[in-house]
């Protein structure tokens, strides 16, 4: 458990698997900011102040302060908001809102993740221009270079990153030592960058600069992009560990922030403006540099690549994606999953944005747009729990941080003439898959016909002692005990299979995150039980091994199988859906051999 682990050990931990993102914006943020702006002593304090106060209010205040004080068993995240605040409302109508948002915050947060490994590989390999005789190495090489590091990343998934992911916060910890210090070097050349920490710099920068000064927010962001993980990752690692990771973290960045303030100052000609100021300063540490920062952007990638595979898990359990198939990675820990069909979509997903923009300067054009959406949906679900639960002082710091991502959005929309429309586009395929599922089940489950429990007992009394019985225990998948599926009725009743032990198998979602029980219920009637299976939605649940806990040893298990028939273009399009993705038995890998599927046609 997190508890036994010493603190340290859970902080280099948190580097690893938290902060990749975030640690790896020095790379590229001051380079794309630079090009929209002249590099004069006024702008670039300006710039520094404006990163200062983002980290400090967007990172600092909204998700390590008030994001994380809002926990479910140690957990957090969008759905983990969704489930905090539904049971605050009292109107359906507000509770289908709030499981909107939480759609929305989701399906931005996997279409931002599909950008950051793509400008962050890109942007590490493009810093092999500065080494000689490398300086003319055309743009498609440094792509491909980044495209095999990007497949080999996303074909390592299957076997799993148990046995790497502890080099992961060793790595980090370097990488970040060496911000501090490269940036160290640099602010000893022009001490007065550090003044910047003072927000005057900041609206100084937009009294000088105006509507172009207001737009540079849409590249200031990016030094932000990241910090949502914090929230999400808090059950993986724990508060406390993340929390002051991000105290060593937050002065790594501001110091090599400043550092390249400091940097640009001297040299306004700098493109490339962290390696330019590496390779500065230390001509033959710049190739171990370049090989560190790749790795640290590897890192950043499959932090951000095991991050969908939880949020698409949740999304499972929780019951509004699909049942994708998923493979467990580790025996040691269930929580190591591998969900295929995300895996590979993420890679062409990734390996398009790639090969569209060509450039990490023009991707960033495409990022920080929807980690800014999620960032104001956070900000949202925590000033409504806040108010909700009376805590007046954190609601109206909740309503200045809205204000203030509102006018980082605001600067944000201008970026989507400019590629910012991919981001939308890729949250839109999560999403239109979302509500394209949530509606087809709730619209399938009204046309299946269920019949009460108190008509199906009668039936089932009356049968059970005349018709010849099949020896052994027979196990019907149901998910309410109140409403039994048609499929039950067809197999026991129509068909006249019944077994001497018949055993109903309920699995239920419970609103916390953790936690599995299996136990059977009180007897329905003579020869037929209920066992019950409790699980919290974060839980990876082995269904075979709580039967064989239970005693039970089943000969057959019946599970019902709907034949959609459809004239409606949407409906099929769910019906297919349905049919690609893993059946409920699949997904919980109950035995094959023991499977025996009811066909149920339903026409929508």
């Amino acid at each position: 458990m997190l508890e036994k682990e010493s603190p340290i050990k859970g902080i280099i931990k948190s580097l690893g698997l938290v902060f990749g993102d975030i640690g790896t914006s020095p790379i590229y943020t001051l380079t794309v900011i630079f090009l929209l702006t002249e590099p004069t002593q006024q702008n670039v304090m300006g710039v520094l102040s404006l990163i200062v106060w983002t980290l400090i209010i967007l990172v600092t205040v909204e998700y390590a302060w008030l994001a994380m004080s809002l926990g479910k068993k140690g957990e957090g995240g969008t759905i983990v908001l969704k489930e905090l605040l539904v049971p605050l409302l009292k109107s359906g109508r507000k509770a289908s809102f709030v499981a909107l948002l939480s759609f929305i915050g989701i399906s931005l947060l996997i279409g931002d993740g599909v950008i950051t490994p793509a400008i962050s590989i890109l942007s590490a390999v493009e810093g092999s221009l500065l080494i000689p005789g490398f300086e003319k190495t055309p743009q498609t090489v440094l792509i491909l270079i980044a495209a095999i590091i990007a497949i080999t990343l996303f074909s390592f998934q299957r076997k799993g990153t148990g046995k790497v992911a502890g080099a992961f916060g060793p790595i980090m910890v370097i990488w970040f030592l060496s911000l501090s210090v490269s940036g160290i070097i640099s602010i000893l050349q022009v001490p007065s960058v550090v003044k910047a920490v003072n927000p005057y710099y900041a609206f100084k920068f937009f009294a000088d600069n105006g509507v172009s000064g207001y737009l540079v927010l849409s590249e200031v962001i990016l030094c932000a992009t990241g910090g949502e993980a914090m929230y999400a990752d808090m059950g993986h690692l724990g508060r406390k560990p993340i929390l002051k990771a991000w105290s060593f973290v937050f002065i790594a960045l501001l110091t090599n922030y400043f550092g390249q303030g400091a940097y640009i100052l001297q040299h306004p000609e700098a493109k490339n403006i962290l390696f330019s100021m590496v390779f500065h300063q230390a001509p033959l540490l710049y190739v171990p540099f370049l090989l560190l920062s790749i790795v640290a952007t590897i890192i950043a990638s499959q932090a951000m690549i095991s991050g969908m595979f939880s949020i698409v898990y949740q999304g499972i359990n929780t019951r509004i994606m699909p049942m994708f198939k998923v493979d467990y990675t580790s025996e040691e820990m269930r929580a190591q999953i591998y969900i295929g069909s995300v895996n590979w979509f993420l890679l062409l997903a990734v390996l398009f944005i790639m090969f569209e923009f060509g450039e990490s300067s023009k991707l960033a054009a495409a990022y920080g747009f929807a980690v800014n959406g999620d960032m104001i949906l956070t900000a949202f679900l925590m000033t409504w729990i806040f108010f909700l639960r009376g805590k007046r002082l954190n609601a109206i710091i909740s309503m200045f941080i809205i204000v203030v991502v509102l006018l980082f959005f605001g600067a944000n929309i201008s970026k989507i003439p400019h590629g910012g429309y991919w981001s939308i586009i890729l949250a839109s395929i999560p999403f239109l898959t979302i509500m394209l599922y949530t509606r087809g089940q709730r619209r399938l489950y009204k046309m299946m016909k269920f019949i009460p429990l108190e008509e199906f007992l009668n039936k089932f009394t009356k049968a059970y002692p005349t018709i010849a019985k099949i020896k052994g225990t027979a196990l019907f998948l149901i998910r309410d005990i109140k409403e039994i599926p048609f499929y039950i009725t067809q197999t026991m009743f129509y068909h006249g299979i019944i077994y001497e032990d018949n055993i109903f198998v309920s699995i239920i979602k419970r609103d916390d995150p953790f936690g599995v029980t299996g136990y059977f219920k009180e007897d329905i009637t003579k020869g037929l039980r209920l066992f019950e299976i409790q699980y919290g939605y974060m839980e990876v649940v082995d269904v075979e091994e709580l039967l064989r806990e239970a005693g039970i040893d089943e000969k057959t298990i019946f599970y019902g199988i709907e034949d959609i028939t459809t004239r409606s273009a949407v409906w099929k399009m769910f019906s297919i859906i349905k049919k690609v993705t893993p059946a409920f038995v699949q997904f919980y890998k109950l035995p094959s051999r023991k499977l025996h599927g009811v066909i149920t046609r339903v026409e929508m």
